[in-house]
Protein backbone atom coordinates (compact mmCIF):
# COMPACT_ATOMS: atom_id res chain seq x y z
CA UNK A 1 0.00 0.00 0.00
CA UNK A 2 1.21 3.55 -0.62
CA UNK A 3 2.76 5.81 1.55
CA UNK A 4 0.02 7.88 1.26
CA UNK A 5 -3.21 5.69 0.45
CA UNK A 6 -5.14 6.07 3.69
CA UNK A 7 -4.69 10.31 3.75
CA UNK A 8 -5.94 10.27 -0.06
CA UNK A 9 -8.83 7.95 0.22
CA UNK A 10 -10.07 9.86 3.64
CA UNK A 11 -9.82 13.21 1.16
CA UNK A 12 -11.65 11.55 -1.43
CA UNK A 13 -14.11 9.97 1.30
CA UNK A 14 -14.71 13.90 2.22
CA UNK A 15 -15.05 14.94 -1.22
CA UNK A 16 -11.85 17.10 -1.27
CA UNK A 17 -10.60 15.46 -4.01
CA UNK A 18 -12.51 13.74 -6.98
CA UNK A 19 -11.45 11.35 -9.76
CA UNK A 20 -9.06 13.43 -11.99
CA UNK A 21 -6.81 14.19 -8.83
CA UNK A 22 -6.83 10.98 -8.11
CA UNK A 23 -6.01 9.78 -11.73
CA UNK A 24 -2.94 12.49 -11.22
CA UNK A 25 -1.90 11.04 -8.02
CA UNK A 26 -1.55 7.51 -9.71
CA UNK A 27 0.47 9.54 -12.55
CA UNK A 28 3.13 10.72 -10.23
CA UNK A 29 3.34 7.38 -8.41
CA UNK A 30 1.68 8.52 -5.03
CA UNK A 31 -1.45 6.32 -5.34
CA UNK A 32 -1.05 2.87 -7.79
CA UNK A 33 -3.89 1.60 -10.17
CA UNK A 34 -4.97 -0.72 -7.88
CA UNK A 35 -5.56 1.77 -5.25
CA UNK A 36 -7.09 4.34 -7.42
CA UNK A 37 -9.96 1.29 -8.45
CA UNK A 38 -9.92 0.63 -4.40
CA UNK A 39 -10.85 3.75 -3.95
CA UNK A 40 -13.29 5.31 -6.96
CA UNK A 41 -14.84 1.35 -7.82
CA UNK A 42 -13.67 2.30 -10.78
CA UNK A 43 -11.23 0.75 -13.11
CA UNK A 44 -8.10 3.25 -14.09
CA UNK A 45 -7.88 3.71 -17.66
CA UNK A 46 -3.84 4.42 -19.06
CA UNK A 47 -3.76 6.97 -21.25
CA UNK A 48 -2.06 6.71 -24.81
Amino acid sequence: MSKDYALIKAWYDMGLWDDVRLRNAVAKGKLTASEYEKITGTEYAYAE
